[in-house]
């Protein structure tokens, strides 16, 4: 079960938003959490209380290149999950490849507010309010994405799989 409070965001954040390309010079996750949604809310890495915080967005979260920095930058700065009502597909990729765990969810997109306290179960793909009590459904993640996401990401997946295999 993952919980946290919910920061949210509107529709057709793209992923020159979420991690200006002046930053990709790094892919330390910790320098780019800096520089996360700085052009929407310049104070947002301030905002997030890390492993506790579930960003929440609008239509097409991630549209715009295919950088793995954004989910990566998201990742760096704590937040445990991310709920849209959809996801650019790249983004929706890279976001499992570094083992961030991402739903889509018209409904609680459009009813979780700010500050709401949140939780979710990828098993289930259940979305719980937990400051208003509305439940909202998502497609659960498959076993495999879930091993991926538990592991951290797909190359931790990878690199714990060979080592097992030695």
């Amino acid at each position: 079960m993952i919980r946290g409070k919910a920061v949210v965001f509107g529709d057709n954040v793209d992923t020159d938003v979420i991690i200006p390309a002046r930053y990709l010079t790094s892919t330390d996750p910790g320098e780019l959490a800096k520089h996360c949604m700085e052009g929407l809310d310049p104070h947002f890495p301030e905002r997030i209380t890390p492993g506790a915080t579930i960003l929440v967005a609008g239509k097409n979260f991630g549209c715009g290149s295919s950088r793995e920095h954004a989910p990566l930058a998201i990742k760096g700065c704590g937040v445990v999950a991310v709920i849209a009502a959809s996801f650019a597909r790249i983004f929706f990729r890279n976001a499992i490849n570094i083992g961030l765990p991402i739903l889509e969810s018209a409904e609680a997109a459009s009813h979780i507010r700010n500050g709401d306290m949140v939780s979710v179960d990828l098993a289930t793909g259940e979305i719980r309010n937990e400051t208003t009590g509305e439940v909202f459904r998502a497609q659960p993640f498959p076993p495999f994405l879930q091993e991926i996401i538990a592991a951290g990401g797909l190359m931790n997946l990878v690199e714990k799989r060979v080592k097992a295999n030695s």
